[in-house]
């Protein structure tokens, strides 16, 4: 039997600001101090001299009969935003031959955005992520080595998409990776993005850091969606963590990132089975070691044709990863194009203690009414019968990203479509990279 096809729902996960440790583009906004043998005040330009960045004191000019010497340097404040920049480009204001005593940035609203004033005063950057098409004002005070006031004032402007896009960090079937997980040694990730995107930009953005180190890479299957497996399966106990740094980054024309994405998981115990089509049993290894012999009923075999072509009535052979489990699992023939009134067609059934393993609905399930069968003939549309305490203790041992390999079976290899990712040879799959 197989599932009828259902679509999750997904919701926006943007994160909350994140820190910035990083110089942006340069662009040197000259502020000096006048160094008045007086009252140490300044004199401020008219209003029609200042440009759109614009600076508190006019001139570093030392004042009349004053000498300016080593020790006696204007203090020059600079800040590092040219023009219309990324909000994920950090500002930073620093000083020279003086030092900074406050810099507050502030955004359209009026609130203050975080930022981090080094210990010696040379230096403040924002701490936080700016806004899509903002314009931000700066505001620096700082001394000279006299102890004269400098005061600097400057706009930063941000970018304003055409158009955004959010990833998604997602397993074979689109569920959502979840962050501190346990997954199998043959866990497939899918970057999925709400909207086609430049490859090569978007694979920029994506890391995958593993402890131990893992050697892996990633796979296009279209323009929105990007796997990443390691060329063989993961150690147990490997801990891997995906991001997708996209905030700020134009990954297409005119298509920026939403929101950053992160998830951390770990790799849980070895588990493989086996399902030998011939000899109608399925073998579970955990750590490599036979802890479970079930007697199957599997795919009969042969072809019919359905409402969009051919249905194979084979289990295909190749390696399958447990994709997630469902009990019930409503099953329908009118799922994958056969009409229930077709003579092998049957109507929607709930169907207990089901293990899925590929997308288009081949499971380990429950099916008590082929127990005469299980462990003798294939009599199944594609699924793997089992009895009741099998396919219990199936569903309640396996994990998603755990591996089922099909053998001995008819009909063509799962294709990658269907979650035969690990069914591509791994040059193969590194053909598919957007920066092979």
């Amino acid at each position: 039997m197989q599932r009828v096809g259902t679509g999750g729902r997904r919701t926006s996960r943007r994160p909350g600001w994140a820190v910035v440790a990083v110089g942006g583009a340069a662009l040197a906004l000259v502020l000096s101090a006048c160094t008045s043998s007086t009252s140490g005040s300044v004199k401020k330009s008219p209003a029609s001299e200042r440009g759109p960045l614009s600076s508190g004191p006019a001139s570093s000019a030392p004042a009349s009969g004053a000498s300016t010497t080593p020790d006696d340097q204007p203090a020059v404040l600079t800040t590092s935003a040219h023009g219309v920049i990324s909000p994920a480009t950090p500002v930073t204001v620093a000083i020279q031959n003086g030092k900074l005593t406050s810099v507050t940035m502030t955004n359209p609203a009026g609130r203050k955005v975080a930022g981090a004033l080094a210990t010696d005063g040379s230096a403040w950057h924002n701490t936080e992520e700016l806004g899509y098409g903002k314009t931000y004002e700066i505001t620096a005070r700082g001394v000279d080595e006299q102890g004269a006031a400098v005061t600097k004032t400057a706009q930063v402007r941000t970018l304003t998409p055409a158009n955004e896009t959010m990833p998604y960090i997602d397993d074979v079937y689109g569920s959502a990776v979840q962050n501190h997980g346990t997954y199998g040694v043959g866990m497939i990730v899918k970057v999925h993005f709400d909207e086609p995107v430049d490859r090569a930009k978007a694979q920029r953005t994506l890391q995958v850091t593993t402890t131990p180190s893992v050697t892996g890479g990633w796979y296009w299957d279209d323009d929105q969606n990007a796997y990443w497996r390691p060329e063989n399966y993961y150690q147990p106990g490997t801990q891997v963590t995906v991001k997708a740094k996209v905030y700020g980054k134009r990954v297409g024309s005119g298509l920026y990132g939403q929101a950053d994405q992160q998830v951390s998981f770990k790799i849980g115990q070895k588990r493989v089975s086996i399902a030998n089509a011939k000899t109608h049993q399925v073998r579970v290894y955990f750590a490599d070691k036979l802890v479970r012999k079930m007697p199957t009923s599997m795919g009969q075999g042969g072809t019919v044709q359905g409402k969009n072509g051919t249905i194979y009535l084979w289990t295909m052979p190749g390696t399958y990863t447990v994709l997630g489990h469902e009990n019930p699992a409503t099953m329908s023939s009118d799922s994958y194009g056969l009409p229930a009134n077709s003579p092998l067609g049957y109507a929607p059934e709930k169907v207990y203690w089901s293990t899925k393993i590929s997308t288009d609905g081949i499971y380990l399930h429950e099916l008590d009414t082929t127990v005469w069968a299980q462990g003798h003939q294939n009599v199944s549309h594609g699924c793997l019968n089992l009895n009741h305490d099998n396919a219990k203790w199936f569903y309640q041992h396996s994990q998603v990203g755990d591996i089922v390999k099909v053998i001995n079976s008819g009909g063509p290899h799962i294709q990658f479509w269907q979650g035969g990712e690990w069914d591509i040879p791994w040059s193969q799959w590194l053909a598919h990279s957007a920066l092979s």
